[in-house]
């Protein structure tokens, strides 16, 4: 049985009235072999712990005045780590005998981040909410098959005030008239994928409304033909 461990570090940033302006937030998590810590502001990730490549990684964006961080983050980064493996130890002998209690996601929503047209590089984003433990397990279809050579992208997962997660996940795609893509979700609470499906419908111009304004053009300009007929006409009976 998997366990996860997750310790949370929260705090505003006050006004002057005692208003809270923005939420900084620090969140360490740890299972028996994978280990998560990052640092988010109002939600946004600011910078995240790879403890592959054994640095930090920032994650914010490049039109942004980034926020720097200690220069000890990543060793700060693996004393909590250890942390919270020993927390998990303790925690799996104490629950050794309960069952875990998990939510499944909500189903998933799925939009495009920009205006679509048709042939220009797009962003399709799914936005995952509802579950616990963290993380959920996404991947993409696109007409029914697995989308293949695709960018992708996921925010680590945020947590709730009801103590449940938020995640979102990016897929770069061009749009084609009718592509059906599906953002499918894995959790441990479900007992089957979730998926929501998105179509690619762009409205083209009807031929019904380009005849109608072609003839319309052409009965504005008989009528001008007209007048001008009977302008002429009137000049020579003078």
């Amino acid at each position: 049985t998997s366990f996860l461990v997750i310790i949370l570090i929260q705090q505003s940033l006050m006004g002057r009235f005692f208003s809270v302006i923005h939420t900084d937030m620090q969140m360490v998590g740890c299972s028996e072999a994978e280990g998560a810590v990052y640092n988010s502001v109002d939600d946004e990730d600011r910078w995240v712990v790879d403890f592959t490549a054994d640095r930090v990684v920032d994650t914010q964006p490049s039109f942004v005045d980034h926020v720097s961080y200690a220069k000890d983050t990543f060793q700060w980064a693996m004393v909590n780590l250890i942390t919270c493996r020993g927390n998990l130890n303790i925690t799996q002998k104490a629950l050794k005998d309960q069952p875990l209690e998990s939510d499944p996601p909500s189903h998933p929503i799925v939009y495009p981040k920009d205006n679509v047209a048709l042939g220009e590089k797009n962003t399709l984003v799914c936005h995952v909410s509802g579950f616990f433990p963290a993380p959920v397990k996404v991947h993409w279809t696109k007409n029914g098959e697995p989308v293949a050579g695709a960018v992708s992208r996921a925010t680590s997962a945020f947590p709730d005030k009801d103590g449940s997660f938020h995640q979102t996940f990016q897929l770069d795609f061009t749009p084609a008239q009718d592509d059906i893509y599906s953002c499918v979700v894995e959790h441990p609470a479900l007992e089957r994928p979730r998926n929501t499906f998105w179509t690619v419908k762009v409205n083209q111009p009807g031929i019904g409304a380009t005849v109608f304004c072609a003839l319309g053009l052409t009965v504005g300009l008989v009528g001008v033909a007209t007048g001008t007929f009977f302008l002429v006409k009137g000049n020579k009976c003078n």
